[in-house]
């Protein structure tokens, strides 16, 4: 079965698995998923979430988180990993909106990457998420199993996404990448995937490889 195919299929069974396919990143307008984004290297949404329930009550805009200042930006996020850093970030990149960009967030992906600390994922989740910008972010649960299912097959997150780009028709970008990163998040997991429960073995290399080996 090509990739192509294996798309075909679990295109279908994920669209009866998730039929409303989005970010659990919460958010209100483009600054704020990019911060929240910024955030979530190395964290959950679902920590970032109970942060930015209560930062973006404070600072839910350039100006506003510009106004905390590093260190109270920082007191905000101390919970999640390389706080320090994420704070430092975050201000450069309010400062950089509001000098550079009139206060709004840019949707080119050479503006995005332009900020400190946003790298072509987070970019490209930017794009997709708040602009409505056809992209495929890939991050580890996009890479894992889309090269797990057998619909990619590379050694890094570049090559990753640019197979992704050809095999998948561009106005399925968006639903797939949230299918990927939601089956990759509850069944498909790094150390333990859930084989067992899982509604797409059907079409997945490595289970058939498990199950050869098994035998």
């Amino acid at each position: 079965m090509s990739p192509s195919e294996r798309v075909e299929h679990l295109t279908g069974a994920f669209r009866k698995k998730f039929p409303n396919p989005q970010t659990e990143l919460e958010f209100n307008t483009p600054f704020q998923l990019l911060i929240s984004t910024l955030m979530a290297a190395q964290a959950t949404d679902k920590q970032v979430n109970i942060i930015t329930r209560v930062l973006y009550e404070v600072a839910p805009t350039p100006e506003k988180m510009l106004s905390l200042g590093e260190e109270g930006v920082a007191g905000y996020i101390r919970s999640i990993n390389y706080y320090k850093t994420k704070a430092k970030h975050i201000i450069e990149t309010s400062r950089i909106l509001l000098e550079r960009f009139g206060g709004e967030v840019p949707f080119s992906l050479e503006d995005l990457q332009s900020l400190p600390g946003v790298g072509r994922k987070t970019a490209s989740v930017v794009q997709i998420c708040a602009f409505g910008i056809p992209a495929f972010p890939v991050d580890t649960h996009v890479f894992r199993v889309s090269n797990r299912l057998g619909i990619a097959k590379a050694s890094d997150v570049k090559k990753t996404e640019d197979q992704l780009r050809k095999r998948i028709p561009k106005e399925n970008w968006y639903s797939f990448h949230h299918y990927l990163i939601l089956h990759g998040r509850y069944t498909c997991k790094a150390a333990n995937p859930a084989c067992e429960s899982c509604e797409v073995t059907e079409w997945c290399v490595f289970f058939q490889k498990k199950k050869n080996n098994a035998d």
